[in-house]
């Protein structure tokens, strides 16, 4: 750093791919990018926030997954009364990613789940793409831009005293499905940067998606069930629309035996991942130009007729029986999509 009175600290991400939190100081206010949650090996039982936090004016969140947001109300416990600035569709997700973590790791009072979302809702600033957002008391300034990672995430520009200095959050790749593709800055003298793909060519999205229909083709060739564990966030939707993509294009071919792509049904069995998926329904106007498309024909890449919603827990134990004993061939995608909890072990178990 060329400036002596501009300071980058992390809070995490440094030896491991979640925890994210980078901190940007410039003489003696600061703000805070992300403030997410160690998970796996970088996991932790002590979530309180262990850094000084008096001098942070600001919290600017690249995208909600909780990595990059899951110890937010610890931040707001420790004291924090700043705005929390986001995207527009971020604004919408990251309640109710925060509602679902605080039940899972928090406590299960919804009294004081809801205050904690009340004071969340208060502080959160939602931010076009695009325009600048002067930081009150402080010598930065903060844009949001589009990374194509899930529908909302974006990469933060930070401009102060001459120099700017740009946070990557997670960056997804061009042509992602329903998401509007990442441009590069223009400028950037400092740049904090995710590797965690750094050193690996991904597959075409047609490739992929063609993979995708040979793996459903050949696991539903003796009849039952595929499970596909997936993050309610992102990757469901994602799947969905890849889903309906195959449904359209070869609906009269074959997916299993006697059974057309068309007839096949496909299972969503996340509460949360509902959720989301209602959510990005409602985001429609943030889609990308061919899902835009999509719904001017008539079709609804995220709502469509094969589509079945399992919510309530009754129903997961109902349809874990019944396709436990059908030989029907179905999809499912289930949490959680590590396979580390949720209701996709009920299924495994099956």
């Amino acid at each position: 750093m060329d400036n002596n009175n501009i300071e980058i600290k992390h809070h995490g991400a440094v030896r491991g791919v979640t925890g994210s939190c980078h901190e940007l100081k410039v003489h003696e206010a600061g703000i805070l990018i992300d403030c997410g949650l160690f998970q796996g090996s970088d996991y932790r039982t002590d979530l309180s926030i262990e850094f000084e936090i008096a001098h942070i004016r600001a919290l600017v969140v690249t995208h909600v997954h909780i990595d990059h947001v899951g110890r937010i109300p610890y931040l707001l416990i420790a004291g924090f009364t700043g705005p929390i600035y986001c995207s527009e569709p971020s604004a919408l997700l990251l309640p109710a990613m925060l509602e679902d973590a605080l039940k899972i790791g928090f406590t299960r009072n919804q009294q004081l789940i809801d205050r904690v979302l009340a004071q969340l809702k208060g502080q959160i600033r939602a931010l076009p793409y695009g325009q600048w957002q002067t930081v009150a008391n402080t010598e930065i300034k903060v844009r949001l831009q589009r990374a194509g990672h899930i529908l909302g995430s974006a990469y933060v520009e930070c401009e102060a005293l001459g120099q700017r200095i740009v946070f990557s959050g997670d960056l997804g790749a061009p042509h992602s499905p329903l998401l509007m593709a990442p441009k590069p800055p223009r400028r950037c003298d400092v740049l904090v940067l995710e590797s965690t793909y750094g050193d690996q060519d991904h597959e075409s999205r047609f490739d992929r998606r063609l993979r995708l229909k040979a793996v459903i083709e050949h696991a539903l060739a003796d009849g039952g069930t595929l499970l596909i564990p997936a993050f309610s966030l992102g990757r469901t939707q994602d799947l969905l629309y890849e889903i309906e993509s195959l449904i359209a294009e070869f609906g009269q071919h074959c997916a299993a035996p006697n059974l057309a792509w068309r007839q096949l049904e496909i299972v969503v069995d996340s509460p949360l991942a509902a959720n989301f998926t209602a959510l990005y329904r409602k985001l429609k106007p943030f889609w990308n130009k061919e899902a835009q498309a999509r719904l001017e024909e008539g079709r609804h890449p995220l709502a469509f007729e094969q589509l079945t919603v399992v919510d309530s827990h009754q129903d997961h134990l109902h349809a874990v029986q019944y396709l436990a004993r059908s030989r029907k061939p179905f999809v499912v995608l289930a949490g959680s999509g590590m396979c580390t909890g949720g209701r996709v072990i009920n299924y495994l178990k099956a």
